[in-house]
């Protein structure tokens, strides 16, 4: 494999440049805006350099990206950046099997053929035109999202796109609404996850991290308010974009929904395992929803709950031994690197001396300049490791920044949220990313570059927000 130079080239860059910034010299220390100093330690610069490598091995796919993931893991441990131990018990964090538990269920979906029972069902309902085929896709995608976790909407989804793509192009080869099809499910999935805080962590992260600066509440309806008609906005576009840019070879598929309900009749009457896989997932979004408004459950996680419903689909026979051996372990272990690098940055204050330099840069800027300058930092951080992550390392430092700059906290945290939701540009961002890349339709480069339009899109749409919309809702943006 090595010996194709264009994988060959950035294995060595990477190398290069983690070996540069380890052994280069001291780094000046940066100031956070109480006016002290925090420096860069050796580790720290070993973390940032390890950063680097792995995006660059994530972008070019020199191997495969669960193997870069463990190649986190052993350069800690070789390098003495952070104890193994430390290193790769990251690998197996909380939000790690949540993601496995998210891919159970996927299995579950297929498995039992509601997968196939929804994608017949759907297609019998919606036109025969490809680019509305992905404009449904990609609103029941969003849609899903405000009630369940975006990870596990993917995985469920993700079967049923596997059926309708091969429905378009039996022989499973790469096309153009291959592609489209499964960059946009993950690419909306990331829209619809930051209308509600049941579409992903993140949103409880901010609001937690809110309070404890600067002692206001914000509501689960008040993210819901603001966030919906942004979300909506962004599905709408990202489907205008990914038709563009993706135009499938077919514009249409006639008799499609002719063959689809002949294949649902196919199926017969709705089995018992089909009931009880649709009764675990339901009971499994109940749960998960009431952590969110009943106290007493909160400190149930979620990876727990989600994991539950795993051991009963293979009590119940519903999931075999080989459902478990067919887990995409390269997705798992991509996630488990994503967390390693996460905490890397953090504990060795690498996170942290990145944040301020970059956000000290902007103590004097215009308002707007200052909101879209925090913004750009999160979706960049966002895009290399977990957008929890992400909003823990900037969001703490930009509410403190915010009142000497003029602007109400409120803004820069729902603009941090809105991009932190939504990395289009590497798989590590977000799960749906990983999950939709297991299609083998389109490559890690084809991604990253499709994603920095997409990206530039994005920012456009939360300048507008920031500058016009959100403040015409009633959000207060200025001091």
């Amino acid at each position: 494999m090595m010996r194709n130079p264009r994988r060959l080239v950035p294995f060595l860059l990477g190398l290069i440049i983690f070996v540069g910034i380890t052994l280069a010299p001291e780094l000046p220390a940066t100031v956070d805006p109480s006016g002290n100093l925090v420096p860069l330690t050796h580790n720290g610069k070993a973390a940032l350099g390890l950063f680097l490598l792995a995006g660059i091995w994530w972008v070019f796919e020199v191997i495969p990206v669960g193997v870069t993931a463990i190649a986190i893991g052993i350069i800690q441990s070789f390098w003495m950046i952070r104890d193994t131990r430390v290193a790769l018990t990251d690998f197996m964090d909380p939000s790690v099997w949540f993601i496995f538990g998210s891919l159970l269920i996927g299995a579950a979906f297929a498995r039992t053929g509601l997968t196939r029972r929804l994608a017949f069902l759907m297609l019998t309902r919606i036109s025969e035109k490809t680019p509305i085929i992905y404009l449904g896709v990609f609103g029941m995608t969003a849609g899903l999202t405000l009630f369940m976790a975006h990870t596990a909407v993917a995985a469920a989804i993700f079967p049923l796109l596997l059926i309708i793509n091969n429905l378009y192009e039996p022989s499973g080869r790469p096309t153009r609404f291959g592609k489209g099809l499964f960059i946009g499910m993950a690419w909306t999935a990331g829209a619809g996850s930051i209308i509600t805080l049941l579409g992903a962590a993140r949103g409880a992260v901010a609001i937690g991290f809110f309070k404890e600066l600067t002692g206001q509440e914000i509501s689960f309806f008040t993210i819901t308010h603001f966030m919906l008609p942004l979300g909506v906005v962004m599905v709408l576009l990202l489907w205008i974009y990914v038709t563009l840019v993706f135009p499938p070879e077919k514009k249409e598929l006639p008799g499609l929904r002719d063959r689809a309900r002949a294949q649902y009749a196919a199926l017969g009457p709705v089995t018992r395992k089909e009931i009880a896989t649709i009764g675990i997932v339901l009971t499994v979004v109940a749960v998960l929803t009431m952590r969110s408004f009943v106290p007493a459950m909160m400190p149930i996680h979620k990876s727990a709950v989600i994991l539950t419903a795993g051991l009963i689909f293979f009590m119940t026979n519903i999931l075999s031994l080989k459902d478990l051996e067919a887990v995409p372990w390269n997705i798992v272990l991509l996630f488990g690197g994503a967390m390693s690098i996460g905490f890397c940055l953090w504990q060795t204050g690498a996170a942290e001396w990145m944040a301020i330099g970059w956000l000290s840069l902007l103590h004097e800027a215009p308002w707007l300049v200052f909101i879209m300058g925090v913004t750009f930092f999160v979706l960049i951080m966002t895009n290399f490791i977990m957008n929890v992550a992400a909003i823990a390392i900037t969001l703490p430092v930009a509410l403190v920044m915010a009142p000497y700059v003029g602007v109400e906290p409120e803004v820069v945290m729902f603009a941090s949220l809105a991009a932190a939701g939504m990395p289009f540009m590497l798989l590590v961002g977000a799960a749906p990313n990983a999950i939709a890349f297991e299609s083998h339709q389109f490559r890690t480069k084809e991604f990253f570059l499709y994603g920095i339009p997409a990206s530039a899109i994005l920012l456009v749409v939360i300048a507008l927000f920031v500058w016009k919309i959100w403040p015409w809702m009633g959000m207060p943006v200025l001091l």
